[in-house]
């Protein structure tokens, strides 16, 4: 009897877990087929009368989807790169080097990662506007480069696990640091690195507070604050909001379902290793 009772809660679990996922997709789907009267006299989950993808086109042209993407690509893409090489350089430094107030630089991280991002935005504005990277696209890379705790974690985790002999042979081979980093720990990180670049890809895809506060001009927009420009004084356009939803969420499911098991096995032996 328990394990019946124990089979049905967590099949009822992963159901409602599932439907909490997926009904908010299929409302975005539905309403982003629906006209503006379809929308205005139909509940969320009513299929469209008059289905049309009108939706899509005035989405893609009125928020200039086209250079938003190009815009959060090549935030992106620096970004990426930028966290990767900071990130493991750091991460090999705390790993592999002895030095002087070492917990302390590790406790000063875990601080970091415990203040509330929003109650130093008025300093970092500040900062950030005295360096002249205020309203261009360096301003989201540098804030976005800036001390990755999550990925700084990944890549102590998975350098843990080469043995410390590696570098001691390099070392007697005439090897420095640097070329220790470069030729023997970098090219054994790939598998953190596919992870960085999926959980940091996402995330930047995703941010809206940093570009919306940092980048305001009209040229600059990235896809999540292209899609507020559908939210105005007199009302919302949620037929048009979700069609560009649904443009900026399928390159994203798209990237994670081919991707996921990187996700999940990076995590995995980062942990384990």
């Amino acid at each position: 009897m328990k394990k019946v009772l124990a089979a049905g809660g967590k099949y009822t679990s992963l159901v409602v877990a599932s439907l909490c996922a997926l009904v908010p997709i299929v409302v975005i789907v539905l309403t982003s087929l629906k006209t503006s009267q379809d929308y205005a006299t139909s509940g969320p989950l009513d299929l469209p009368k008059h289905p049309t993808l009108s939706n899509f086109v005035t989405a893609f042209q009125d928020a200039d989807m086209a250079r938003a993407f190009v815009n959060t690509t090549i935030i992106l893409v620096v970004s990426v790169v930028g966290t990767i090489v900071i990130g493991s350089m750091t991460a090999y430094a705390l790993d592999r080097f002895h030095f002087r107030f070492k917990k302390l630089v590790l406790g000063a991280f875990l601080v970091a990662t415990l203040v509330p991002g929003v109650t130093t935005q008025v300093a970092t504005f500040q900062v950030v506007n005295q360096l002249g990277l205020y309203n261009t696209r360096l301003a989201p890379i540098v804030l976005f480069m800036g001390t990755d705790i999550v990925s700084i974690y990944i890549f102590v985790q998975f350098m843990r696990s080469i043995p410390i002999s590696l570098d001691e042979a390099a070392t007697l081979d005439g090897a420095n640091h640097f070329t220790i980093y470069r030729k023997v720990i970098f090219p054994l990180l790939k598998p953190a690195i596919a992870t960085v670049v999926i959980i940091k890809g996402i995330a930047i895809y995703n941010e809206f507070y940093i570009p919306f506060l940092y980048m305001p001009s009209r040229d600059l927009g990235v896809i999540s604050t292209s899609l507020f420009r559908f939210r105005g004084p007199l009302g919302t356009q949620w037929e048009v909001l979700s069609a560009g939803a649904l443009l900026v969420i399928i390159p994203t499911l798209v990237v994670f379902l081919a991707l996921q098991k990187y996700i999940y096995n990076g995590l995995s032996a980062g942990a384990t290793k």
